[in-house]
């Protein structure tokens, strides 16, 4: 009896992640907002300056820069929507939601079956936000000498060959 009492213990604890699933999902909406307000400030400061006519020194480095910050806390905002779906399907409950009799195809994209599962998917969405946010770093790099540009073009050469192998990975 015991026994029983401190195993129905142990698994009913498993609803702690529960805390883990909603403060996820209140980060994801929180960059999300913040994603879209950068775009937002993006967009008035584009639209006072072609109106002023005004052109700024970097204002296309600048635009761009704030446009691929945003897609930066976007992607960030998917990794926690991932990992708060996945944590709530592997502890809690399958998402009934989903997959219904009403949807003719149920949606995978959020189907979690394992902690490998999970990790797999929030690494692929890690690897795109360290991406994005290189190809943010660089626009506002000065390149001085040939080497330099050579260090550049090899380290380009270097994410798309990890971004192939990292999709051939997913296949199999």
């Amino acid at each position: 009896m015991i026994e029983r009492l401190f195993e129905g213990a142990i698994w009913q604890s498993r609803f702690i992640v529960i805390l883990a699933v909603i403060f996820g999902l209140l980060g994801a909406f929180v960059l999300f907002v913040v994603a879209s307000l950068d775009i937002w400030q993006v967009a008035v400061y584009s639209y006072k300056t072609i109106i002023t006519h005004a052109h700024p020194e970097h204002f296309h480095e600048d635009i761009v820069a704030g446009i691929i910050g945003a897609v930066d806390l976007y992607l960030i905002a998917v990794v926690m929507f991932i990992f708060a779906f996945g944590i709530y399907e592997l502890f809690i409950s399958k998402i009934d939601a989903a997959c219904n009799e009403k949807v003719e195809n149920c949606s995978t994209i959020l189907a979690i079956h394992s902690l490998d599962q999970l990790k797999d998917k929030i690494a692929k969405v890690i690897v795109m936000v360290l991406v994005v946010n290189f190809f943010q770093r660089v626009l506002h790099t000065n390149f001085t000498t040939p080497l330099e540009m050579l260090y550049f073009a090899l380290s380009i050469a270097a994410l798309a060959v990890g971004l192939y192998f990292l999709s051939k990975v997913g296949k199999h």
